[in-house]
């Protein structure tokens, strides 16, 4: 396929312009031949890298894990279970978010059955708890 427009490309990955022009400040994806009428020119190469680029944020990874993720496969001695171990990290750090957002879960449960939704605002435990210095324990902080 011949090159395409910024506009072509956003719509073929699924992303906004703005994603691509992102992207690119970024280092991301290489900044394209531009036309004689200055418009962008990517090539079939940048649409394989936005969608890997995508498909990598929707696991979980953050643009620096990209970066490196996306260097791992231009080093000639890198191997899969230099990429495996890197998964691996990500997948160490979803359980630990996992377990963060169930306490947090636990926690605002908790203050919702505290809270039978009638009576004002200036004694709705929920936002008092919110404001308290005590931690989940009871204790100052």
């Amino acid at each position: 396929m011949k090159n395409m427009t910024i506009g072509k490309l956003a719509k073929r990955c699924g992303v906004g312009v703005e994603t691509i022009r992102f992207y690119e400040r970024k280092g991301l994806i290489e900044e394209p031949h531009r036309s004689e009428s200055r418009y962008r020119q990517y090539p079939e190469e940048t649409a394989r890298r936005v969608r890997f680029i995508k498909r990598a944020k929707e696991l979980g990874f953050t643009l620096k894990e990209i970066r490196g993720l996306l260097a791992l496969r231009i080093r000639s001695e890198a191997t899969c279970g230099d990429v495996r171990n890197q998964a691996e990290e990500k997948i160490a750090d979803i359980e630990q978010r996992i377990v963060m957002l169930q306490k947090m879960k636990q926690a605002l449960a908790r203050l919702t059955v505290a809270c039978s939704g009638r009576g004002p605002i200036s004694q709705c435990p929920i936002l008092e708890a919110m404001e308290d210095n005590r931690d989940e324990n009871g204790r100052i902080e």
